[in-house]
């Protein structure tokens, strides 16, 4: 595996011989990415003068390259939701990865969980291989993502765990699998046809028609009647402060207790 640097410096090379017109053996490809090249036994090293180049051609020719020139290999080690996780290096680099071309429910919507499930069972605890296609504007690195010899975008494509992402799409083979995932039902072409929407548009209104914030509502004092009494307690005679509460207590309470004999006079000993 090449870093970044090793490739970015390869790529120069490549340049400088195209442009030299001495470029005379092939460049071995590995899909989509320049990084490795196959040499004859004649072939003779640059001068310092082809070196000078090859740095200037790094800082700015290479600038404007796509980030497509660069695989990496990690592990997964965490699940977001059904299109994007997170992977450790071998040197211990955590990338966040979203899987390109392909948009999965978000986790509010219909399938979302079930979606996060299926690329868990994929890709999760497993050692994948990246084959970057971009950056996006949150930073995370987006892929094409191998498993041995599984697509992984194209497996939650097939099973009906993930849209086509028609916004960013470069495969279109990708919509024949999910023609195929809607005429079977599976995943989420199972669902009843009003669940059935794309992320981006269940995104898009969320954004037009954000969910109000839901505001603590305070808690509603006792009700506070005549003479500042209130039925929050229910109050023996002997905790009356006076008469009038003891009647309030009685009329407005409907406390029992402190008529004893039902004449519909409370606490007699203050209210004679």
């Amino acid at each position: 595996m090449h870093n970044t640097a090793e490739i970015a410096g390869k790529t120069a090379v490549l340049i400088i011989k195209k442009l030299a017109g001495a470029l005379t053996y092939p460049a071995r490809l590995r899909r989509g990415s320049l990084t490795v090249f196959d040499q004859p036994a004649n072939f003779a090293p640059f001068n310092r003068t082809d070196a000078h180049a090859a740095l200037f051609l790094d800082r700015s020719t290479l600038h404007g390259l796509p980030v497509a020139a660069e695989s990496i290999d990690c592990r997964v080690i965490g699940i977001a939701d059904g299109d994007t996780f997170s992977c450790l290096t071998a040197h211990k680099d955590q990338v966040r990865v979203r899987l390109g071309e392909i948009d999965a429910p978000e986790l509010k919507q219909p399938y979302g969980s079930r979606a996060r499930q299926a690329l868990s069972g994929l890709v999760f605890g497993k050692d994948v291989t990246l084959h970057i296609q971009d950056l996006d504007r949150y930073g995370r690195t987006v892929a094409r993502v191998t498993v041995g010899n599984t697509d992984v975008n194209a497996e939650m494509v097939r099973t009906g765990a993930a849209w086509v992402y028609r916004d960013y799409l470069k495969d279109r083979s990708l919509l024949n699998l999910e023609a195929v995932a809607k005429e079977f039902k599976r995943g989420i072409w199972s669902l009843p046809k009003s669940e059935q929407e794309a992320p981006s548009e269940w995104r898009k209104a969320q954004r037009s028609n954000p969910v109000p914030k839901t505001v603590p509502k305070r808690p509603v004092p006792a009700a506070t009647l005549q003479g500042g009494f209130n039925c929050s307690v229910i109050k023996s005679c002997r905790q009356m402060s006076s008469c009038a509460e003891a009647r309030f207590q009685l009329r407005t309470c409907r406390n029992p207790r402190i008529d004893g004999d039902g004449d519909g006079i409370p606490c007699e000993a203050i209210c004679r």
